[in-house]
């Protein structure tokens, strides 16, 4: 357990008791329908249950918050952008910003930017090119063993992972989570230590697009998992979640994360609003 250490000019701990949505394990392989393939919210046939979990406040414990330990950082990293709604504006600054951000912050060699997603709990969702989007309360991994590198294979190319991966390099998805607005006070993202996390409780599950099938790890519960999040995130800071990596030799791999989703969440409060950005993250040998 990271273990908060008292500081008299520390902001007081925020921590939480809360539910988290987690999948109920079956005999067979699950899978559900993508927002991209519906139109609007997944189409979900496997069973779920809530489970209440402490959640800690991260900022108690961010300067040990490492990818290759918890799997997320929390980062202040300021944007240029006025506007996470607008898409060209997404393509022509906040892209590159992103990218030299990342390289600046890891030495990666190369950065590729896949996709981003925006997301709200306001009734009607946030926009997206491909409909409206409202929070992931399943918590999950967005990569797996398998999907993990093929994911890569399809964004970077086969012969480059290939290069890459044979010369003794290393590749790694790393999501970027930012508030559009903020502070964040409602359905915040709530982070799994990997570490914390048995193999075990990690669920291959089948999620269906229209043009492919993709995979990725929804998370039954385990008691021992440890639960964080960023109390009050403001739009100038991010929470870096690594999804996958290439070397699999104790390091983190895979962050179980999802929203903080209430029954009842306070009307008074603004919705949350949010974009994640995933990327590739290339690292060419010694």
């Amino acid at each position: 357990m990271l273990q908060a250490q008292t500081h008299a000019h520390a902001a007081p701990r925020q921590d939480l008791r809360a539910p988290l949505t987690f999948i109920r394990k079956q005999a067979t392989k699950p899978q559900f329908k993508s927002a991209a393939l519906t139109g609007g919210e997944p189409e979900v046939t496997f069973e779920l249950e809530r489970h209440e979990v402490d959640i800690h406040d991260m900022r108690q414990v961010a300067d040990r918050l490492t990818l290759d330990d918890t799997g997320f950082e929390l980062r202040r990293m300021p944007t240029a952008v006025a506007d996470l709604y607008d898409d060209a504006a997404i393509a022509q600054a906040y892209e590159p910003e992103v990218i030299a951000l990342l390289k600046a912050h890891t030495g990666a060699d190369d950065v590729v930017v896949f996709d981003h997603t925006r997301r709200s709990d306001a009734a009607t969702g946030a926009s997206n090119p491909d409909g409206a989007r409202g929070p992931a309360s399943r918590v999950h991994v967005d990569y797996t063993v398998a999907s993990g590198p093929q994911r890569a294979r399809d964004v970077l190319g086969d012969a480059a992972v290939t290069r890459v991966l044979d010369a003794g390099g290393r590749i790694m998805q790393v999501n970027v989570w930012r508030p559009i607005r903020g502070p964040v006070r409602r359905a915040p993202l709530a982070l799994a230590a990997a570490k914390s996390v048995p193999f075990d409780s990690l669920v291959a599950t089948d999620q269906l697009f229209a043009d492919r099938t993709g995979e990725i790890y929804h998370l039954a519960y385990d008691a021992r998992q440890e639960w964080f999040y960023a109390p009050e995130m403001t739009p100038e800071e991010v929470i870096l979640i690594k999804g996958w990596d290439s070397l699999d030799d104790g390091r983190a791999r895979f962050t179980p994360h999802g929203a903080v989703v209430l029954d009842r969440p306070d009307e008074s409060l603004p919705p949350r609003e949010s974009i994640e950005t995933r990327t590739y993250l290339v690292f060419a040998p010694d």
